[in-house]
């Protein structure tokens, strides 16, 4: 008897074959039949009218620090996801000496976008080798299937301690560096991740410690790998990190590379078809190459306690060092404010663009602002005949730094965006699902394709944006047994209506440790979500007698 038979789906398999309708039978953990099924089952679901895929597979989420005190990964299992890659761009908390601990979590609390309380409160420091911690996911239980990255910035500061950040490694300390990237690959890393990105800081705008590895340091890491015959190499990339140089990365370790963050900016719209360019000229030379792009619009939600979105601006920098009343004072300072005007004309690649027409007045702090909230930067400073940068600033100083802004960043640029996902050497990415989380959610990156991209844009058919999602990450990642719909296959489904997927608009909870906020979004037309023969969500979320069926993975394909 078959636990589970889902009959009379419309089945997108996974694979990018044409859809076909079907019925699928689980037993235990594994697809068991797909076709016509007949026979008893303990539980049958007539599924007329949806559409059943394998679980979306999300390979930029960092959870590291949430699962342990989350082990659901919440929201992103209600959002269609059942495997979920952490360790991205080398922010890992593992490996981690106890006395270190306060280090690694103010080098997150930026990146992240969780305070330092919530992280004090909340992480499970039950471990500190890398094999310790998947040996802890493991024994405490996952929701989602997991796969971990070693991380270089982890890595960096377990062995150079307070030096991580600040200066280029000795050769012994490279070879002590090896040596646990090693250990983490025996132990079941899906492999080693970095970032160069100038944009990546840790508390007082402290540079993410991996920025400081030279040329030796970087091969000699990735190179790592090479001894394996699996795993990834994964890097964010700074505006100048040349492509031809993460192609010698590649060459050392002989593994695929996945570059991030492929994001369009409207400054510079050539740029990132420029790096898949380079990336599609290095696949013909023979190395696996892949950029990771999003299909979101980086939408972010902030107010100037945290301007994550100034702080790649080079006259932004010296104010990330400043206390609270330093800080104020010299947003209002005539010099500081010319700079910021004057940097924002240079057409650079930077998070912020300068594009005031799409930043907007959220919420506002002082009822006498009311009028404000929902109008753009742009018209605002316009009416007030004020350069933005002065009418922002001021704003946000009335309101003792409290006023709430939202900006649409990158990738407003749908053709653009559409152009970057169609890229045989693209792979859809970058939800951030587990990272700042005080600025957006993305985790519903999935739903998003197969609503807007699919359904409203019909830029693809549903059968190739599945395989985007799904066995084309598990290829990549050498993820077994996972992806598609076949027997013997891990049964991790999403089960939805084509009419109506999506994802929701995004809200403010304070469900983090300490009561911390974070933004999230609900799903839309999400039936069932099963991992692995479990179900976990429904349309209502999360489910109340959600088991923890996830695996930790550390097998993977070479």
């Amino acid at each position: 008897m078959h636990d589970l038979v889902i009959d009379n789906a419309v089945l997108y398999d996974g694979s990018g074959a044409a859809p076909r309708s079907a019925s699928v039978a689980v037993t235990g953990d594994r697809i068991a039949e797909v076709g016509t099924i007949s026979g008893e089952a303990r539980e049958r679901i007539d599924a007329a009218g949806l559409a059943l895929m394998p679980g979306i597979i999300d390979t930029h989420t960092h959870y590291d620090a949430q699962i342990t005190w989350d082990p659901f990964a919440n929201p992103s299992p209600a959002l269609g996801v059942t495997t979920v890659v952490m360790g991205n761009c080398g922010f890992t908390i593992a490996p981690c000496r106890p006395a270190d601990r306060d280090l690694v979590m103010r080098n997150l609390t930026h990146v992240e976008g969780m305070s330092i309380e919530a992280l004090r409160a909340g992480i499970d420091w039950g471990f500190e080798s890398f094999p310790q911690y998947l040996d802890m996911l493991e024994k405490n239980g996952v929701g989602p299937n997991v796969a971990c990255f070693v991380g270089h910035s982890g890595v960096r500061t377990f062995v150079m301690r307070g030096d991580a950040p600040k200066r280029a490694a000795s050769v012994d300390e490279v070879k002590q560096m090896r040596g646990i990237v090693a250990e983490a690959m025996e132990a079941g890393a899906c492999g080693f991740s970095t970032t160069r990105s100038g944009q990546h800081n840790g508390e007082a705008g402290i540079p993410m410690p991996s920025r400081l590895a030279d040329d030796h340091e970087m091969k000699t890491l990735s190179a790592v790998l090479r001894d394996y015959d699996r795993g990834v190499l994964m890097m964010t990339k700074a505006a100048d990190t040349p492509v031809p140089w993460i192609e010698e990365l590649c060459a050392a370790a002989e593994r695929p590379y996945l570059i991030a963050a492929l994001l369009h900016s409207n400054l510079t719209p050539e740029a990132t078809f420029e790096d898949l360019a380079h990336i599609a000229a290095a696949h013909k030379r023979g190395r696996r190459m892949y950029g990771a792009v999003s299909p979101c619009p980086l939408n972010f939600e902030f107010t100037l306690h945290e301007p994550y979105v100034f702080e790649g601006l080079r006259a932004w920098q010296p104010l990330m060092r400043m206390d609270e009343k330093a800080f104020a004072a010299a947003l209002a300072d005539p010099a500081l404010r010319a700079s910021l005007k004057s940097e924002l004309t240079e057409r650079s690649r930077r998070m912020f663009t300068g594009e005031w027409e799409k930043a907007f007045v959220a919420q506002v702090a002082d009822p006498a602002h009311a009028a404000f909230e929902g109008q753009s930067i742009g018209a605002l400073a316009k009416a007030e005949r004020k350069h933005p940068v002065d009418f922002i600033l001021d704003l946000a100083l009335s309101e003792n730094l409290d006023t709430m802004f939202t900006a649409t960043l990158l990738n407003s640029d749908e053709e653009a965006v559409g152009r970057m996902m169609q890229d045989e050497n693209a792979i859809v990415s970058l939800s951030d699902a587990g990272a700042h989380l005080t600025f957006l959610c993305d985790a519903g990156f999935g739903l998003h394709v197969l609503g807007h991209w699919v359904r409203e844009r019909k830029l693809m058919p549903v059968e190739q944006a599945v395989r985007k999602l799904t066995s084309e990450a598990a290829e990549l990642f050498g993820i077994r047994q996972r992806g598609t719909i076949a027997p013997g296959m891990h049964a991790d489904l999403l089960l939805f209506d084509p009419k109506t997927v999506g994802r929701g608009p995004s809200k403010r909870v304070f469900d983090l440790p300490s009561g911390a906020s974070r933004l999230t979004t609900p799903a839309t037309g999400v039936h069932g979500v099963w991992i692995n023969g479990k179900k976990i969500a429904d349309g209502d979320g999360i489910r109340k007698d959600a088991v923890k069926a996830g695996k930790v993975l550390r097998d993977f394909a070479s």
